[in-house]
């Protein structure tokens, strides 16, 4: 048996023709739904970047207690538990986030691993002189951007982007150990990732006028451009996911070329999805988790099955990916795992979860049952109390600053600590945590799919909370995480926000 997970980075199911849109040039994604299950109830659990990886590896969900960091001692991972098993795994990835230090745990765990240089101002090439920028929309004028038009002086052909590098890596593999058994390739791209910088024979699938500075590479911020500057950038990021779409029609081809399709899994993933000026904000993190985020897109082949060409409702999310890995293979999940191997979501009759957690340290906490979406803000500006628990105290780019850690304390085990006692640490002062201004919102999905127009209705707010409130106790939610989101008394607070 063999498994094959690609993962993209930012990918909005709303741009994808098996979703339903009509203008993006992806056939490898329609051919994909064509041989797979595609998921229609598929959500994230952390955001961003690493904090869903960290779920992919432990099955678990990790926003509650923590933001951005690398894996912890006491965390069961997915792929080393693989690797312990005899399954061998390979890792190719451009994804840059890996190299830094919140999240240099994470790629070790791979039998092997293969890494592509230069997404979104990586600093990879040196060069002293100041590169030639053009005039660009959006804002950005920072090392990052500086450095990400430096790297850029170095991909003048498709081969030479790190997409392209990284896809060959993972054929190369593929073609290597076609007659091998047991293994797993992990193949992740950073792509459709923002800067949408790609070559010209994918843009010119999205020709239009337009006339202004240069801009693919949205601010995350409300948007202030002009309607031309946004349709601009919603063809710079279709002329990515047609570049994706191209590698994945690689990886399909190579499988009908080997005839892998009758021992091997398939998933095909995203980490998140981004806001291109839908709810007039672009990106994600600061405003809340819509559907342009948060409902990914999700398709699976599972060779024991054959079940393709089909669609599920089942509520799935990120923390069902490692599990399912498990249990292909044959290995057990551990005690502390709370995803569920898909190939058991689709065969059960009956919903095998009532509701699905997803949010980002110190957002809202947010949870959905198919139904509605139930956005919960803090109760206040401070947005407090907050902690980080955790034994490796590190953002995304770097360790916590000194300062943070003045007012450091040991807190009892969790539940899935393994009897370890963490550092409590204070998170104050993100950027990200102002989002009390957004206050708790809550939206039908079956009247509302765009979720426009934020629903009053007590007796289903009510709900909702237990709901919350329940999830968040399996997950052995700090307790301060209820009294920061005001839940101490989660009917009466519903009924005094309502009365408001």
């Amino acid at each position: 048996m063999r498994a094959i997970m690609v993962m993209f980075d930012s990918l909005n199911r709303h741009m994808l023709p098996p979703y339903g849109c009509d203008w993006v040039h992806a056939p490898n994604f329609e051919r994909l739904a064509d041989r797979t299950v595609t998921f229609e109830n598929s959500y994230v659990g952390s955001m961003p970047c690493m904090p869903c990886r960290r779920e992919f590896h432990t099955g678990r969900y990790n926003f509650l207690h923590r933001s951005w960091g690398p894996l912890e001692p006491f965390d069961d991972s997915v792929v080393e538990i693989l690797k312990e098993r005899g399954i061998y795994s390979h890792l190719v990835s451009d994804h840059y986030h890996y190299w830094e230090e919140g999240g240099a745990t994470y790629h070790t765990r791979y039998s092997s691993w293969e890494i592509s240089r230069g997404q979104e101002g990586d600093p990879w090439k040196g060069q002293v002189a100041d590169p030639e920028i053009p005039e660009h929309v959006g804002g950005r004028d920072d090392q990052m951007w500086r450095q990400d038009w430096v790297n850029r002086g170095y991909m003048h052909r498709e081969a030479l982007q790190p997409q392209a590098k990284t896809f060959e890596m993972g054929l190369a593999f593929m073609r290597t150990n076609a007659d091998e058994d047991d293994w797993f390739l992990h193949i992740e791209t950073f792509d459709p990732h923002e800067p949408y910088f790609t070559q010209e024979h994918y843009k010119d699938l999205y020709l239009h006028d337009y006339e202004g500075p240069h801009f693919d590479w949205p601010p995350y911020r409300e948007v202030q451009e002009t309607p031309e500057q946004v349709a601009h950038a919603r063809y710079e990021n279709a002329a990515l996911i047609s570049m994706c779409d191209t590698y994945l029609g690689k990886v399909l081809d190579l499988m009908d070329e080997l005839e892998m399709w009758e021992d091997t899994l398939l998933i095909v993933c995203t980490d998140h999805g981004f806001l291109l000026g839908e709810h007039d904000w672009w990106a994600k993190c600061v405003q809340p988790f819509y559907g342009e985020v948060a409902h990914t897109p999700l398709f699976l082949w599972d060779p024991r099955t054959g079940l393709k060409g089909a669609r599920s409702a089942a509520l799935v999310q990120n923390i069902d990916w490692g599990p399912t890995l498990l249990e292909f293979f044959g290995v057990p999940l551990t005690a502390d795992m709370q995803g569920i191997p898909l190939a058991d979501t689709l065969a059960a009759d009956a919903p095998l979860r009532q509701g699905m957690l997803f949010g980002l340290h110190g957002g809202h906490v947010n949870v959905t049952d198919g139904r509605y979406v139930y956005m919960r803000a803090p109760a206040s500006m401070e947005n407090w109390p907050l902690y980080e628990y955790t034994l490796m105290p590190t953002h995304m780019r770097h360790t916590f600053a000194v300062e943070e850690l003045q007012e450091i304390e040991l807190a009892d085990p969790f539940d899935f600590t393994k009897g370890c006692k963490t550092l409590k640490i204070p998170a104050r002062g993100s950027g990200w945590r102002d989002i009390h201004r957004f206050g708790t919102l809550l939206f039908d999905l079956d009247a509302d799919p765009g979720q426009e127009a934020p629903l009053g209705d007590a007796e289903v707010e009510a709900r909702m909370v237990a709901l919350l409130a329940d999830l968040m106790r399996a997950n052995d939610a700090p307790p301060e995480q209820f009294k920061r989101l005001g839940l101490s008394g989660a009917a009466t607070v519903v009924e005094e926000r309502t009365a408001v």
